[in-house]
């Protein structure tokens, strides 16, 4: 049995493979999948939808903190608990330091995979691809943030 991720991916590709619109966005796709009865809501999945939802709307949930700077408000620390993965949210103006700790090294860890994956792809463009001017990315964020900071006045 296929996973949902590859069962996804082929609706994707029967998308193009019927001719429609691409590069497209997700919503062309979707409502092309709706139409086609490629895909439909699981009655099961109710609650993971909404529990999906919940939690963009926590990530997207900022605050002021009193020195002026706009932060996230609520925060996601995966433990394991009875030998089970849980996502635990805290708020944190309320969190133990332990939480928050869990939270942003995971976030962390969450930017240096998506850096490694960035140098894979740029990586096999410029060897496969082969540009005349090969792409080059630059990792150390240190100016990045700097710049950004001053133009927030922190």
């Amino acid at each position: 049995m296929a996973t949902l991720a590859k069962q996804l991916q082929k609706i994707v590709d029967a998308y193009i493979d019927d001719g429609q619109n691409w590069p497209a966005t997700t919503r062309q796709i979707a409502a092309w999948a709706v139409l086609k009865k490629l895909w439909q809501p699981q009655s099961s999945a109710i609650i993971d939808q909404c529990a999906d939802q919940l939690a963009r709307a926590m990530r997207e949930e900022h605050i002021i903190d009193p020195q002026g700077r706009t932060v996230r408000a609520k925060h996601v620390a995966r433990i394991s608990k009875n030998g089970e993965q849980t996502a635990l949210w805290a708020d944190i103006r309320t969190a133990k330091a332990e939480h928050m700790e869990i939270a942003f090294q995971q976030r962390r860890q969450q930017v240096v995979g998506d850096c490694r994956q960035l140098k894979t792809d740029v990586d096999s463009f410029n060897e496969n691809r082969k540009p005349e001017k090969p792409i080059q990315i630059i990792f150390d964020f240190t100016y990045d943030i700097e710049e950004l900071q001053a133009g927030s006045n922190f």
